[in-house]
């Protein structure tokens, strides 16, 4: 259980960071341009998401390896559940949105989705990391 609660929050901790640093400094103008989103999003909604992703990702590392991996296992999973999720938010975010630019909407959101699930899947490992007995 500690696992699973410490993924949680380092998933929460990861994806705020890293995909709040992309909307509100980094690239503040690309998504002002876009008509359709608020103003001010509603942020229980997005740390609910969080959470319910966090434990789904531990979930997964506990289950295929129950008695701990390594960090590159940790980036493995956590690369397919980016590509998984990625895959949403740069493909089909652009063909269904009236975005300025679609290459250039690809372009951010692929990045910040790669950033996002490769320090979290440093992390993953991390903590699902075998630990020596002795």
């Amino acid at each position: 259980m500690p696992r699973h609660i410490l993924t949680v929050l380092a998933f929460i901790l990861v994806t705020f960071a890293v995909q709040g640093l992309s909307h509100f400094v980094i690239n503040v103008d690309h998504y002002a341009s876009i008509g359709h989103l608020r103003a001010e999003p509603i942020m229980p909604l997005g740390f609910a998401t969080m959470t319910i992703q966090g434990l789904i990702l531990s979930v997964a590392m506990s289950r295929l390896w129950p008695d701990g991996t390594s960090i590159k296992n940790g980036m493995l999973v956590a690369g397919f559940f980016g590509l998984f999720l990625g895959s949403y938010m740069v493909l089909t975010e652009s063909a269904k949105y009236t975005v300025p630019s679609i290459p250039m909407w690809m372009a951010t959101e692929a990045a910040a989705v790669t950033a996002q699930f490769c320090i979290f899947g440093v992390v993953l490992g991390f903590i699902y990391r075998k630990r020596d007995t002795a």
